[in-house]
């Protein structure tokens, strides 16, 4: 059976995966190092690990696989857990795939090198918007089904 598991620290999705978790009976993992709600719903466990870096992120590639669907917006993360077989959400809908991956990791790398190079390029990137959730939705949606009849 496919499990669900979230990056959970500062992913503004949880509530909407726990929707979508629910109404397929599956069971979802919110992994962080901490400071998260707690549900009260049954299918919803809470998974606290170390704190350091990247420990939460070991803790999913180091079980995520074929069937599981994993909600994260670390690329890293993204990576290992598409070369394991899961399926890869970023919180606005984006797939990642064994298709996309490399260049999406080497944009992320590009882009990490500029800023080291330039101190005033920081930041960017658009606010989270009422689209990104729902495009996030219908993409949870037909993964979770692919990966149900996978």
């Amino acid at each position: 059976m496919s499990v669900i598991y979230i990056d959970a620290d500062a992913c503004p999705v949880k509530a909407e995966a726990e929707r979508v978790a629910s109404r397929h009976g599956l069971r979802m993992l919110l992994v962080s190092n901490g400071g998260i709600r707690p549900s009260a719903n049954p299918l919803v466990e809470i998974m606290v690990v170390a704190a350091g870096p990247d420990a939460a992120d070991m803790w999913i590639a180091e079980r995520a696989g074929p069937g599981d669907v994993v909600v994260t917006q670390d690329i890293p993360l993204a990576a290992r857990c598409v070369e394991a077989g899961a399926r890869v959400l970023k919180p606005n809908g984006e797939v990642l795939d064994a298709r996309n991956i490399g260049q999406v990791l080497a944009m992320r790398d590009l882009m990490t090198d500029l800023r080291a190079a330039d101190p005033f390029r920081q930041g960017g990137g658009r606010p989270f918007s009422k689209a990104d959730r729902s495009r996030f939705l219908e993409a949870l949606e037909r993964e979770i089904r692919a990966a149900q009849r996978g």
